[in-house]
């Protein structure tokens, strides 16, 4: 049985006006802004801008979001989670990401992240919550934030390494006496 859903309670992302600069800007152009007062579609991959990044979770139904709470709160480190649709969004719009093709079907995707609740091995580089949902929705372990930010890192990292190289490879000059 295939199972689709309407996003009729959605719309396409814009920025908002007057939106803090500070607010992540990691959201794609597949995901849409989920109307105040909606709830999202069973099994939907669900992100929230924050401070420096996009906080993701899936929507289990019933107002409820299975999240990899990690860092979400502070400096303090929570395990994947059930928290209020609320609690997920702490005051920020709700996209729903749409990615396109289905690999599960909602109700795998809602059981997949349920298996996972009480895990507590969150890394911010290697299991954060965008790999949680990825994971959950397409069976891939991934964070697309981490691998631009790696890849923008990476490209710091290697021009310094080739300015090091450059240096030692240098001829010598003369001293200033």
């Amino acid at each position: 049985m295939v199972i689709k859903h309407t996003y009729s309670n959605m719309r396409r992302v814009e920025p908002e006006p007057g939106q803090s600069s500070i607010l992540s800007t990691d959201l794609k152009p597949c995901d849409h802004n989920l109307d105040p007062g909606r709830e999202p579609p069973l099994g939907a991959h669900i992100v929230t801008p924050r401070r420096w990044y996009t906080h993701h979770g899936i929507y289990v139904g019933a107002g409820q979001v299975i999240q990899y709470g990690g860092l979400s709160l502070g400096l303090r480190r929570d395990p994947v989670e059930e928290v209020p649709l609320s609690k997920f969004a702490q005051g920020h719009p709700v996209s729903v990401r749409l990615t396109g093709s289905p690999w599960f079907d909602p109700y795998e995707v809602a059981r997949r992240a349920r298996m996972r609740l009480g895990e507590d091995c969150y890394s911010v580089l290697t299991n954060n919550c965008e790999h949680f949902c990825e994971w959950c929705v397409r069976g891939e372990h991934r964070s697309y934030q981490v691998d631009g930010r790696s890849a923008g890192y990476r490209g710091i990292l290697l021009r310094l390494i080739e300015l090091l190289a450059h240096i030692r490879t240098a001829p010598p000059r003369m001293q200033c006496r």
